[in-house]
């Protein structure tokens, strides 16, 4: 019987602890980890929520499972490339490991513009309202990306520096760290409830997507400083992290975005009937 790593996880202050490994199971010798399947349960519970009542907002179901598929296949290229601009050092010397995204080094702002930009392809080719569209999946994608941290808390990554707080985790008996996975997890899910209460009032399209912009950048702005320095990507070392500098951009693209979809003259998508939704 083939025996994994397993790693002690404990969350001295709360009296809970874990003894996890990051393989789920195997299939004919194949591991199947459990970050795999986290994220493809928050990709699953993403599309449903992103599909439910999506045709009364004028999409069709099926255009949001292609730009879904679409999205999760040019977002994981997008997010690898993003990583390996920012890291080249690691692969100067070893041009092929750019290819072993099972080694990890994905970044989730390249998956986000890849996936915003094979989106806005597939809405023209459809002829689809593209702010409509990306407001009804918003919240779809960051409710996926609340359930996918946790898939960080079975591989025992994405975490801060020492913490002597009630949510302090020990991994493997260290002294305690701020599980940065929980917190962004929590503030994911937070804004999704904001995002549903949104959804249904806005005034004209792209205000749902502008919040979701705003909202996960400001969370990734103060948590990213919040990280373990040897897991950040810096633009200036060990001063601005590279995904401090793009959050603090989004933040002001987003509000200025906000504002401009608000002040158009633009009228907002008026829903369909089914049959003739997208």
């Amino acid at each position: 019987m083939q025996v994994f790593m397993v790693n002690n996880i404990s969350f001295p202050a709360l009296g809970l602890s874990f003894q996890i490994s990051p393989v789920a199971f195997t299939i004919f010798n194949k591991e199947i980890y459990w970050y795999a399947l986290i994220i493809l349960c928050g990709f699953l519970a993403g599309l449903a929520l992103a599909s439910f009542g999506c045709e009364k907002r004028g999409i069709k179901k099926d255009h949001i499972s292609d730009i879904a598929i679409f999205g999760i296949v040019s977002g994981i290229i997008g997010a690898r490339i993003y990583y390996v601009i920012f890291s080249w050092h690691e692969f100067a010397g070893d041009i092929m490991g750019i290819f072993r995204i099972w080694e990890g080094g994905l970044a989730i702002y390249g998956g986000l513009i890849a996936g915003i930009i094979s989106t806005t392809i597939y809405c023209r080719v459809k002829r689809i309202n593209i702010l409509n569209a990306l407001d009804v999946i918003a919240v779809g994608m960051l409710l996926g990306q609340s359930i996918g941290r946790w898939g960080n808390f079975m591989n025992c990554e994405v975490f801060g520096r020492a913490t002597t707080s009630i949510f302090g985790m020990s991994i493997n008996g260290a002294p305690p760290v701020a599980p940065l996975f929980f917190y962004e997890s929590m503030w994911s899910l937070a804004g999704v409830v904001i995002m549903l209460f949104i959804r249904d009032r806005k005034t004209k399209n792209g205000q749902v997507l502008a919040f979701y912009l705003f909202w996960y950048s400001l969370g990734r702005l103060f948590l990213e400083g919040m990280r373990d320095p040897a897991y950040i990507l810096y633009l200036i070392p060990n001063v601005l992290g590279i995904s401090q500098a793009v959050a603090a951009a989004l933040i002001v693209f987003s509000i200025a975005f906000f504002i401009y979809v608000t002040r158009s003259e633009r009228a907002i998508f008026k829903p369909v009937p089914p049959d003739r939704a997208g």
